[in-house]
């Protein structure tokens, strides 16, 4: 079994690849579970490794097509920038920094969008120039976006580290080699065990914070904000006897519809404008990184927002910008390329938002350490009243 130096990608073989990565800084103090992570992290990527052999029933390790032309995001800035406006129209647009999409493989068809977004998440976090202390610590500076089997046994590990207990013990501490679902809760665990800030968003109608919902995997269990062994949304479709345009209480509601949509659509221009109100008409490519956007069946990726201002009065407009792991990468570089098609694969207006609750989750700066880590094992959530 052999790994290669990320270094000076010299191959030898793995007993001896720990100590040759640190030989290479031996000049600066390395932090001794960074180093234990960062050879774990070429064990986890090691296809040779008979002790992390992929079962048959995992998502294998499929060809990863990156979009050139300086990434997505720039693909999609240059679409929004030629986009006409209508007359007496204000448009701006707010995205997050690169992005890749990683889109769902034959082997992880629907059970896999929680982890792919997870991907997407962190192909931001690595490609972020201003966040070295990220880089340095996540997937012990291996500095790739993990496989589906890898990121399973970096969740494995999140929980015996005592990151989100009772996910855990709902899951058993195991999901390695497993078609089960996950979302925000997951994913808050694996990221937070490497010290990241990471945060849950609850976005749901005040009457259900007292309700008991239906919980994969499990009889019925009461709502528990952020601390839910796995997220209540994660519900396979069709199990919800909801479909499109129907109030989650009952009946068809298009003005509660718009109401959920407004308060969404105003929490993530806020979140990309960081609560600025002097934002200028344009496109621009913000400080912000991407959202884990969770909903009932399915999750998606949030890489931006347009707001349009429109006649006299001025009322805005959303759209969200979404990846969503469904779609095929190779499709939606062809649509931006061509512009042409691209709106219906990335826009998504507020009439779109008609699941019951919605939750998000996002990455603040920096990296937690002593008692702020300890506090981070708790996966607490904030509440946003539709």
């Amino acid at each position: 079994m052999s790994a290669l130096c990320p270094v000076c990608n010299l191959t030898l073989p793995l007993p001896q690849i720990e100590s040759h990565v640190n030989s290479h800084f031996e000049d600066e103090e390395i932090d001794p579970q960074i180093a234990s992570d960062h050879y774990l992290a070429l064990q986890l990527a090691s296809d040779h490794s008979s002790t992390l052999k992929e079962p048959d029933n995992v998502a294998k390790r499929s060809p990863f097509y990156r979009i050139g032309n300086g990434g997505l995001i720039c693909l999609l800035k240059n679409c929004m920038l030629e986009s006409k406006s209508k007359p007496l129209e204000s448009s701006t647009s707010l995205l997050s920094g690169y992005v890749d999409h990683f889109q769902s493989s034959k082997e992880d068809k629907g059970w896999g969008c929680g982890w792919r977004n997870i991907q997407m998440q962190c192909s931001h976090l690595l490609s972020r120039r201003d966040q070295d202390d990220v880089k340095r610590v996540l997937f012990g500076g291996s500095n790739f976006v993990p496989d589906i089997p890898s990121l399973q046994r970096w969740l494995e590990l999140a929980w015996s580290s005592g990151f989100d207990v009772s996910g855990g013990l709902h899951f058993d501490k195991r999901i390695y080699g497993c078609k089960k679902w996950i979302g925000t809760t997951e994913c808050a665990a694996l990221l937070r065990s490497f010290g990241l800030r990471a945060r849950v968003v609850d976005f749901a109608p005040e009457k259900s914070k007292s309700m008991y919902l239906s919980v994969p995997g499990s009889a019925v269990a009461p709502r528990r904000r952020g601390y839910g062994p796995m997220d209540r949304y994660v519900v396979k479709k069709g199990e919800s006897g909801k479909g499109k345009g129907v109030d989650s209480h009952g009946g068809s509601s298009s003005s509660r519809i718009s109401s959920k949509g407004a308060v969404l659509m105003e929490w993530v221009w806020n979140y990309f404008s960081n609560n600025r109100l002097d934002v200028s008409s344009g496109v621009h490519i913000t400080n912000k990184g991407p959202l884990y956007f969770q909903h009932e069946g399915h999750s998606r990726t949030i890489v931006g927002i347009q707001r349009r201002l429109q006649g006299t009065t001025f009322t805005p407009q959303y759209n969200l910008l979404i990846l969503d792991p469904a779609d095929f990468t190779r499709g939606i570089e062809k649509a931006l390329l061509d512009k042409r098609g691209w709106e219906g694969y990335l826009k998504r207006g507020a009439h779109t938002l008609t699941c019951p609750e919605y939750q998000m989750l996002y990455v603040d700066n920096g990296i937690a350490t002593g008692e702020e880590l300890e506090q981070l094992k708790t996966i607490d959530s904030q509440f946003v009243q539709f």
